[in-house]
């Protein structure tokens, strides 16, 4: 099985998928103006606007559900995979992904927004909506390919490396059973999600930003008490990053391909996760969002991340396998998995017998974050794929058992196995994300163009989308009419969230009128 796997992931994640994430990412920087760069601002705004509704959460809620998904296992356990095999280097592609990829964050988390549904009296949306409204019903396969992988994905593959991260953590600190521990998590979180979306929004807008600032606060004082060693430590992840290291010839490819993978894994940009958190936002235009989630990238990798790696490298808590896969070249602390544990080595070194007990609060609480996000995402596509609501209420229930007992089995296999079946889920439906985006690229493009005229206008944006010749997105269309009679964007937006009837029911009701018109004719 695990070989299996194995050589799928190759074939998934080799160069070609490199290539396309870099090449997507760089497209749209340069056709969005730099967004990343130039609209940093509005990125940060955006997350103090923006309301929740009966049918929405917050612009807040959504970034920290989707960053609650991106800051898992991969900003501790990934770093240091990505490092055991492409060397130090690896973390400065890791930054390079971070940086072309929130263009790709902002692209997808508008185009959910612009293509989002009302179901069950909420907002749902993502790539496997965005797909269907945008290419049409020619793409209906595609969309259900989607929203398949990913059901698949965020209830079997990806909670187990997530629980599989905190029991190693558990036992390195204080020797608990890792299946005991897998037990409590999933019995903790079934609690959480059978509350509904508001509860799991609400949660995990209260732990992310608690996890988040504790971990960095921690990470810069290991790094200031080795002030002496980051010039060094820099100067390693530029040189080793090139291959232009003696000790790390031969692993740039490595590098470059491990920086990327862990990249993706981590910040989740080009796979479609955050932009169904995105989808469940309440904004007045689809790109107010989207920047919001182009921000989690930067926070994800350019913070957290790198202070997982800057902690493991200043206090050289780190071991580096050669290209033979055999021999080690680097090796500080033999016989000590990739993972947590280096970076438990590393607070230790500052903070003694700190180190354990910090790091395994702090796995736990990212890997519970993704897995909450994780259902989030299984229930937004079980609800594109089931319309019927009485089949949708069971099997959204059985989602949550059936990735809660992914929790408990992960919980008690192998490192390896676990990273091998989360980068085997990501990777299925990250290629078909990556197909859509690329189709709909110029919609995305034509959003942010708006966003930009309006703002250049003295406007806060408000999206028409016939204005930009999309004519699929039935909740904008009745937004902007209401916003029209009232003259009040927030206004507009919290009355058409509150009244507006589902939109799947919407298109039912729009064919069936066409069916009869072309029938007359």
């Amino acid at each position: 099985m695990q070989s299996f796997i194995e050589s799928a992931n190759a074939i998934m994640w080799a160069l070609p998928m490199v290539i396309i994430i870099l090449a997507i990412g760089l497209y749209f920087t340069i056709r969005m103006g730099v967004p990343q760069l130039r609209l940093i601002g509005d990125m940060v705004g955006q997350l103090i606007h923006g309301g929740r509704t009966s049918a929405g959460i917050s612009s807040f809620e959504a970034f920290a559900m989707a960053l609650g998904g991106r800051i898992g296992v991969a900003n501790i356990a990934g770093v240091a995979a990505a490092m055991f095999v492409g060397g130090p280097g690896a973390l400065f592609w890791m930054w390079i992904t971070a940086f072309l990829g929130a263009p790709v964050a902002v692209a997808e988390s508008s185009l959910a927004q612009l293509y989002k549904h009302k179901v069950k009296g909420e907002f749902r949306g993502g790539p496997a909506f965005y797909i269907l409204e945008g290419l049409g019903r020619n793409w209906r396969w595609l969309a259900v390919a989607y929203a398949a992988a990913t059901v698949f994905a965020t209830t079997i593959t990806g909670p187990q490396i997530q629980a599989n991260a905190v029991t190693a953590a558990t036992a390195e600190a204080w020797g608990w059973d890792p299946l005991w521990v897998g037990l409590a998590m999933a019995a903790f979180f079934l609690v959480i999600v059978f509350g509904g979306m508001h509860r799991l929004g609400r949660t995990v807008g209260l732990i992310v930003p608690f996890m988040a600032g504790a971990y960095i606060l921690v990470g810069l004082i290991v790094v200031f008490f080795n002030i002496t060693h980051v010039p060094a430590m820099f100067q390693l992840i530029f040189t080793s990053a090139f291959a232009l290291d003696s000790a790390y010839g031969g692993m740039m490819g490595a590098a470059i391909a491990w920086g990327i993978r862990r990249a993706v894994y981590s910040t989740e940009i080009g796979t479609g996760s955050g932009a169904q958190a995105s989808a469940a936002a309440n904004v007045t235009h689809p790109v107010k969002q989207g920047l919001a989630q182009g921000f989690s990238a930067y926070v994800d990798t350019l913070f957290v991340c790198t202070i997982t790696g800057l902690m493991i490298l200043a206090t050289d808590s780190f071991n580096v396998m050669g290209p033979d896969g055999e021999t080690p070249i680097v090796e500080n602390l033999p016989g000590v998995e990739e993972g947590p544990a280096w970076t438990q080595t590393a607070i230790d070194s500052v903070i003694p017998t700190f180190g354990p007990s910090l790091v395994a609060v702090a796995v736990f609480l990212f890997a519970f974050t993704t897995l909450l996000s994780f259902d989030f995402y299984a229930v937004t596509n079980l609800a594109y794929l089931v319309k019927r609501k009485s089949t949708l209420k069971v099997l959204e229930a059985i989602a949550h058992i059936v990735l809660a007992g992914s929790m408990v089995f992960g919980a008690t296999q192998k490192a390896g196995f676990a990273w091998a079946m989360a980068d085997f889920g990501v990777g299925l439906y990250t290629w078909v994300n990556i197909l859509a985006l690329v189709l709909l690229s110029p919609v995305a493009i034509r959003l942010v163009k708006d966003y930009d005229r309006q703002k250049r206008e003295g406007k806060d944006p408000v999206l028409d989308p016939k204005a930009i010749g999309v004519h699929n997105a039935h909740l904008w269309e009745s937004l902007h009419g209401e916003f029209t009679r009232t003259g009040d964007a927030d206004h507009a937006m919290n009355e058409v969230a509150d009244s507006a009837p589902d939109t799947a029911a919407i298109a039912i009701v729009n064919k069936a009128q066409m069916d009869r018109g072309a029938s007359r004719r």
